[in-house]
């Protein structure tokens, strides 16, 4: 499933090729990738067709385009639509930038990708000739408008938004740790008040979004905590190291173009990211461990596997009973 240093690559590569750019028509081909639309393709179609799109927003693995009225809305003539048109990869989503001329097949090393004649979903077709597809192999991503709202905290609403305004839906979606917004200090608070295992808490994504399963087990290594490691039993330190390590690992993850394992995740171009080179934990069960030698281990947790090291990432000491 693409983490936020994917869905980050893909905002980066839709900026250039959307922002100022009018949608001109929507080609829906399967009904399921717009579940979440309220009133179905029609209405979609009445909200976006005309449209120019004026921003593209990221918060965790949430992205949004801005919208404005009218074909001068990008020189600031065209009123704000008051709307989002809000996208989520979900596990194979991708959406992918096609200049005019016929589609290519996918090419036969690709592995599992998704076929993009197979599995395109919906078109939006731009005024330039561009199209963006969205291509996804599972259907559990999607797109739909969402009314916005300004954000609780008053800051922009998240990376590439002009201003506070946040989609309706993803108002319950806290910052990311490459939000500048994000205060590391309340979050590291807040995962100190709760009894779950600290891996389960950096994946809910009302304390701090765009974390997944590749960058939790990374950051945790990388902090020498365990997975099951109870909220409670962090020290004020021991959490902002964590949450720090998660930023870390994520923004060498985003340098290199996010991380993939197969031709599930590529970017806007169909390109893979290579961070799966630089992982030191996750998917190297049996391996040595890059800090101390011993054997990496694999742990099946709350239905998530978890790779860790049995020596430099120990169990939390247990409670002393007091003495009678």
């Amino acid at each position: 499933m693409p983490e936020l240093p994917e869905v980050e690559v893909v905002r980066r590569g839709l900026a250039p090729r959307t922002v100022g750019r009018t949608i001109e028509a929507v080609e829906v081909l399967d009904s399921r990738i717009i579940r979440r639309q309220v009133g179905g393709v029609d209405r979609l179609r009445g909200a976006l067709v005309g449209t120019r799109m004026t921003a593209v927003v990221r918060r965790g693995k949430f992205l949004w385009w801005r919208l404005a009225d009218g074909p001068d809305a990008a020189e600031g003539a065209g009123a704000d639509t008051g709307e989002a048109l809000m996208g989520h990869l979900g596990m194979s989503g991708q959406l992918r930038v096609r200049t005019p001329g016929p589609m290519s097949p996918p090419l036969d090393s690709e592995g599992p990708a998704s076929d993009p004649l197979r599995h395109r979903r919906l078109t939006l077709h731009l005024d330039d000739g561009t199209a963006i597809d969205l291509i996804d192999q599972r259907l559990f991503g999607g797109l739909w408008t969402s009314p916005l709202e300004p954000s609780a905290d008053g800051r922009l609403a998240g990376l590439g938004s002009p201003d506070t305004l946040l989609p309706e839906a993803a108002s319950g979606i806290a910052r990311d740790l490459l939000d500048p917004a994000a205060d590391l200090p309340s979050i590291a608070r807040t995962l100190r008040t709760r009894r779950a295992g600290v891996k389960s808490l950096l994946l809910s994504q009302s304390i701090v979004s765009g974390i997944g399963n590749i960058y939790a087990d990374e950051a945790l290594w990388a902090a020498r905590t365990r997975y099951d490691t109870p909220g409670t039993e962090l020290s004020q330190r021991r959490a902002l190291s964590i949450l720090r390590a998660a930023g870390e690992v994520m923004e060498r993850a985003l340098a290199v173009g996010g991380t993939s394992f197969d031709a599930l995740y590529v970017n806007v171009d169909g390109r893979s990211g290579y961070f799966a080179r630089s992982l030191a934990v996750y998917g190297r069960e049996g391996e040595p461990c890059p800090r101390c030698g011993n054997l990496l281990r694999r742990a099946l947790h709350q239905g998530r596997s978890s790779h860790y090291c049995p020596r430099c990432q120990r169990p939390a000491p247990r409670p002393r009973r007091d003495a009678r």
